[in-house]
């Protein structure tokens, strides 16, 4: 079973209650929120009326909460091999 991750790229300030509903109905609240929905046809429908707005990617899994957080995680850009003596 593969998943859709869907991300909020635009806000939905402003826009038609309708539209702000189905950011609501798809969990969607801030801008980059990741969420995963099973790739099923009523999802995919949400999805086409708010295309404008969202990301969408087709995962094999449903990540956790900590794992899409480490992937947001940028690298530190250096480690340290071996300390120097003194």
């Amino acid at each position: 079973m593969s998943f859709f991750r869907i991300t909020l790229h635009r806000s939905g300030i402003g826009l038609p209650h309708r539209t702000r509903g189905v950011l609501r109905a798809l969990g969607l609240k801030k801008r980059n929120q990741v969420v995963f929905h099973p790739a099923e046809p009523q999802f995919a429908g949400m999805i086409m009326k708010v295309k404008e707005l969202v990301k969408v990617e087709e995962v094999p899994r449903a990540l956790t909460r900590d794992e899409v957080k480490a992937e947001r995680t940028p690298d530190p850009g250096f480690w340290v091999e071996r300390m120097v003596p003194r």
